[in-house]
């Protein structure tokens, strides 16, 4: 293959240093964005005034966070059509948190393993390595739409294996979880006594039909924890609040709530103003989720179309969250088209390796953009891919 760049690699390199130096260009259409806020969406200008609500001048330490904001996590999951109690769901910071702190729970450092999937954001090889967690990666395999490779997960899965993370819609590839899947994980973690951490920051965003919870999750055999957050759900970033949400046996639930009540309590890292705040920015933020929604499947739907009149890329089939890959001819290495592009068309994307897909050529695009520009820079990348 052409790539020489590590997996998940995030050292400066060719391309990184071009991007560098051309952030000055006015003409830059960036189909790599992923912040909202600075994505053209309209945001209220009063929409974060509840963070001054004066009863947040009390300080009333919680562990999993104040009852109120947990009743309000609570009715997004009961929107779903999802029973899970108040009381089952803990607070944190952000959803990276989230994974420490589950980090912390299921694993023994430097002994422990979890599993991740790839292709995926890179973000699990950074978080594991600071928990001393080790990290073993299952590959998902894409025939028309992704599945989970279960025999490449058996042959990584160790006596040490101590949970495995999922993404459902996986980011980038949009993929969600299936009913088969979802049985085959949830049945090997309750017999190899392993939990299951299922992240679902994109859930509010399907791109065609909305996404079900696949059965075998209802009532799983083993620890099943579902993590979320305001940053996707009201598209608001810069307000750090996250969740985790738990199911399972009673027993264990019970368990893992004792040792939750441990960790979060010696960190307390949850603001009291944005708990206060909760209930009120997950119902304003839902014009904001709106928009969202509404951007991001115009965009996959012009993706589509331009794609379909292309002679060089195929679109994979995406189902839910903010990005969509290009397969494309392996004429050249991703990072010297992703330069390409980048220099000669003024376009930026993400080549596929930064998500760690097995091998060549995949362009990674967000849908995030404002459709004029989306149009503009898709357009110059299919012109860029038609004539190799």
């Amino acid at each position: 293959m052409f790539s020489t760049r590590v997996p998940g690699d995030r050292r400066p390199n060719r391309l990184s240093r071009a991007l560098a130096s051309a952030r000055e260009r006015r003409d830059l259409i960036d189909l790599t964005i992923s912040n909202p806020t600075q994505a053209g969406i309209h945001y209220p200008p009063d929409l974060l005034a509840p963070l001054a609500d004066a009863s947040a001048l009390v300080y009333r330490p919680e562990p999993f966070g104040l009852a109120a904001a947990r009743e309000a996590v609570a009715g997004t999951y009961a929107a779903r059509g999802l029973s899970i109690k108040a009381d089952r769901i803990v607070l944190t910071s952000s959803t990276s948190e989230a994974y420490s702190i589950l980090f912390k729970l299921l694993c023994d450092p430097a002994r422990s393993v979890v599993l991740t999937p790839v292709p995926s954001y890179p973000l699990f090889a950074h978080l594991t390595r600071l928990d001393g967690v080790a990290a073993h990666e299952y590959p998902l395999q894409y025939h028309g739409t992704w599945t989970i490779a279960l025999h490449d997960l058996d042959r990584v899965w160790t006596a040490d294996t101590r949970a495995v993370l999922t993404v459902s819609p996986n980011n980038p590839t949009g993929s969600s979880l299936g009913a088969r899947d979802a049985d085959e994980l949830t049945r090997r973690c309750e017999d190899r006594q392993a939990a299951l951490i299922l992240d679902e920051v994109f859930c509010d965003y399907p791109l065609r039909e909305p996404l079900e919870d696949a059965p075998a999750l209802a009532g799983p055999g083993c620890l099943l924890f579902r993590l979320g957050g305001l940053s996707k759900m009201a598209g608001l970033p810069q307000v750090k609040l996250g969740w985790i949400a738990l199911d399972g046996p009673e027993d264990l639930v019970v368990d893992a709530m004792d040792r939750l009540e441990l960790i979060c309590d010696t960190y307390l890292s949850v603001s009291t103003p944005v708990q206060v705040a909760l209930a009120s920015l997950l119902e304003r933020g839902a014009d904001v989720r709106r928009q969202i929604l509404e951007r991001v499947r115009a965009n996959y739907a012009s993706l589509e179309a331009w794609v379909g009149r292309a002679r060089g890329a195929t679109l994979l089939r995406a189902e839910g969250g903010w990005s969509a890959v290009l397969r494309v001819p392996a004429t050249t290495s991703e990072e010297d088209l992703a330069l390409d592009l980048l220099e000669r068309g003024g376009v930026v994307v993400h080549p596929g390796y930064f998500f760690d897909f097995a091998h060549e050529a995949f362009l990674v695009v967000s849908l995030l953009p404002e459709p004029d520009p989306f149009a503009r820079g898709v357009a110059r990348i299919l012109e860029r891919v038609d004539a190799a």
